[in-house]
């Protein structure tokens, strides 16, 4: 793929004219748009070019009419994904029968294991790689019959470090902007560029920054069209944690905007901080989608952390009915038993540790994090 707010390759199309079949014909066509696009000589024919995107304007619109949540919930979502398969020449089938609703405004992290299909499913909104079936559309408009109103609300962060490497800081972002159809505006360029810690460094050429503000750019160029859908693929990868920290809060800055935002990410404890609802998807298939709150409800468990007055060399017998674990120094006892259990056992383990003898000094609860759910989630679908 190439470029992270503008310029991505998509694959051939069966409707568009000289359109090609098979992985092979795409993947050397992409090769060759792709140098091109690169090559700096392609700056003295951009102007010939045609790049400017239909795109509706937001200017009259406030956060809080995006954000209200009478509005919210009457208005349909932004993204719309029925029925969307990815089957490659090979036969291998990358999505299966994907049905997804992105809602206006809110932060969704769709997780999954590497190979379950994430950036597919992403690159197939964003236009780069062609669906085998199925819909998508973005804010109504169908990425196929309209794809240039759909490409133009939307902003990708892709996981891939792909930029000029000889254009400065600056130009990159007011070039990404312009490929759009967006007039030129300095105090914007200037504002992305100052959250994202790059104002300092807005004459440099892209060569000389190091990997973590190369990473900054390209989120910058994402947002240089103002895009009211932003997908970030793996965003935090490999980069220091200043930079997630100015990320996450340019994140929360930007959902305050109306600014929707789909996030892949390893680091599962950043979902579970950042989002609203949660999807996991796991060989192609959508697992699951729920309310993260509701989520760690339902599926969750809690811990009941027993730290004891005397250490034990093993548990008595008389206990073995309550799956307990014994820590390697035998001073706690962890007791892990379903949220939405009615009778969780608690009263009786308590009553049955008397009975044995197990005194404690210290009582404590924890639940379980979205990673562990997430992680069970997977192994039951393995």
């Amino acid at each position: 793929m190439v470029g992270s707010g503008c310029c991505y390759v998509r694959e051939d199309r069966p409707d568009a004219p000289g359109g090609q079949s098979g992985v092979a014909s795409r993947e050397a066509e992409r090769r060759r748009t792709a140098a091109a696009v690169d090559a700096p000589m392609f700056r003295t024919v951009r102007s010939a070019i045609d790049f400017r995107l239909r795109a509706p304007t937001f200017s009259g619109l406030k956060s809080t009419d995006l954000l209200s949540s009478s509005r919210f919930s009457a208005m349909p979502s932004i993204i719309s994904i029925s029925g969307v398969t990815k089957t490659y020449a090979t036969g291998f089938k990358a999505l299966k029968e994907i049905n997804l609703d992105i809602e206006r405004g809110e932060i969704f992290a769709l997780l999954g294991p590497n190979g379950a299909g994430k950036t597919t499913l992403i690159s197939i909104v964003c236009g780069i790689v062609n669906r085998s079936s199925g819909t998508v559309s973005v804010d109504g408009h169908d990425i196929s019959r309209d794809y240039r109103a759909a490409r133009s609300l939307i902003g990708l962060v892709p996981q891939e470090l792909t930029i000029d490497a000889f254009e400065s800081v600056w130009a990159t972002v007011n070039y990404s902007r312009g490929l759009f159809g967006k007039p030129a505006n300095h105090a914007f360029v200037e504002k992305v560029l100052r959250d994202l810690s790059l104002w300092d460094k807005k004459d440099a050429k892209a060569i000389t920054l190091s990997g973590g503000m190369k990473r900054r750019l390209m989120i910058a160029k994402a947002l240089s069209h103002e895009p009211r859908v932003l997908f970030l693929d793996e965003p935090t990868a490999g980069v220091d944690v200043e930079l997630r920290q100015d990320m996450w809060a340019m994140v929360r800055r930007l959902r305050e905007d109306g600014v929707t935002i789909i996030l892949t990410t390893h680091y599962i404890e950043e979902a579970e901080a950042m989002a609203d609802r949660v999807g996991v998807i796991n060989r192609g298939e959508i697992v699951l989608v729920e309310d993260k709150v509701q989520l760690m409800r339902t599926l969750g468990r809690k811990r009941l952390l027993l730290e004891l007055r005397s250490p034990l060399a093993t548990i008595p017998e008389t206990l073995s009915r309550y799956a307990l674990e014994l820590s390697p120094d035998g001073d706690r006892l962890t007791y892990t038993y379903d949220n939405q259990s009615e009778r969780p056992g608690v009263a009786s383990l308590l009553r049955d540790l008397e009975t044995a003898g197990v005194q404690f000094r210290d009582i404590d609860t924890q639940n379980s994090s979205l990673e562990e759910i997430f992680v069970n989630l997977v192994r039951k679908g393995a």
